[in-house]
């Protein structure tokens, strides 16, 4: 597994599009409604307790924040929706940047979508999806808080996103994760490998 996670920084956010650092390296983006666990999973994936600042209150992140790996790398969190206490004017403004991001970024090569496995494929996840599919952008869904359920109803949703997926001609891969056990951390891993170009890992010896 790569270490190269573990050393991810805070660099910086921006409120506007014009406010984006330079548009060159790789970016992988994450992206889900305000209480699907996105800042706990990014945490999660670079053992880095605290680096996306976890809220009592969702919706607080109301920034592009971006999170570099090394030169050419970086991580990017963007704004959470659904539960944001914050005026409706301030919410559609969220999302014309958001979706201008994600269909003009030539330096974004991936997006991970979290949803809550117990309520997934909502308006806004659904939003996401076409979006990714209309910039023709890789896209990888986390089903997160994977331990509120048993394995054989994770299993079951897991097989009813694959099914809406592929009713609505989107292409995606789709997996179960937890930040609580971190069961489904080393294949989001493998996939944010894939998007960055980082070499395959030897199996741990532990």
């Amino acid at each position: 597994m790569s270490e190269v996670y573990r050393r991810a920084q805070y660099t910086g956010s921006a409120a506007q599009l014009d406010q984006l650092p330079a548009d060159t390296g790789i970016e992988v983006a994450f992206a889900g409604r305000s209480n699907a666990g996105k800042s706990s999973a990014i945490n999660t994936i670079t053992q880095i307790n605290g680096l996306a600042r976890i809220s009592k209150t969702p919706g607080r992140t109301q920034m592009i924040n971006f999170f570099t790996l090394d030169e050419t790398r970086a991580l990017v969190d963007l704004p959470g929706y659904g539960f944001a206490k914050v005026p409706e004017k301030m919410k559609l403004q969220w999302q014309a940047t958001l979706g201008k991001y994600l269909e003009s970024r030539q330096s974004l090569k991936g997006l991970v979508l979290m949803m809550d496995c117990r309520h997934p494929m909502k308006e806004f996840d659904l939003q996401i999806l076409l979006w990714a599919k209309a910039a023709a952008l890789p896209l990888h869904i986390l089903l997160t808080k994977s331990d509120k359920l048993s394995r054989g109803a994770g299993n079951g949703v897991l097989q009813k996103v694959r099914q809406q997926l592929q009713r609505t001609d989107i292409p995606a891969t789709v997996q179960l994760f937890s930040s609580l056990n971190k069961s489904g951390r080393d294949q989001a891993i493998s996939q944010l490998d894939e998007w960055f170009n980082l070499p395959e890992q030897p199996a741990s010896a532990s």
